[in-house]
């Protein structure tokens, strides 16, 4: 069963304070500071995925197409601190499972990884 929240930050102190919410909601952990690392990895225990969509070299967007394309069927939630129409559109085609402004509460986060975690363990 996938239990583990992969988390993509290239922003040391986001990233921290993004594991730190996680687990503290009782969930595992994997942390990235790149889109790279995170698609390089094996994602075979990744319940979901919390991509920004603004990272350095690869961005969260092609991230979330590189799974697409590579049938790796993980509930992927975008954040973002610079929204844009195009943006948003794009990570709703691929059907990404929540889209979070920052700044967000995390209260709302935690909600959409629940809501992951069990769309995860439909499939």
């Amino acid at each position: 069963m996938r239990e583990k929240i992969a988390i993509v930050d290239d922003e040391p102190g986001v990233l921290r304070a993004l594991k730190r919410l996680v687990e503290a909601n009782g969930f595992t952990t994997q942390v990235y500071a790149s889109g790279e690392d995170f698609i390089c990895d094996s994602l075979e225990d990744v319940a979901c995925a919390i991509l920004d969509v603004n990272l350095g070299g690869m961005s969260g967007i092609e991230a979330g197409r590189r799974l697409a394309a590579n049938h790796i069927d993980i509930p992927v939630i975008f954040i973002t601190a610079q929204d844009s129409p195009i943006v948003h559109k794009e990570a709703m085609e691929l059907g990404c499972s929540a889209y979070l402004r920052k700044p967000f509460l995390g209260d709302s986060l935690i909600g959409a990884v629940r809501n992951a975690v069990l769309e995860s363990h439909h499939k």
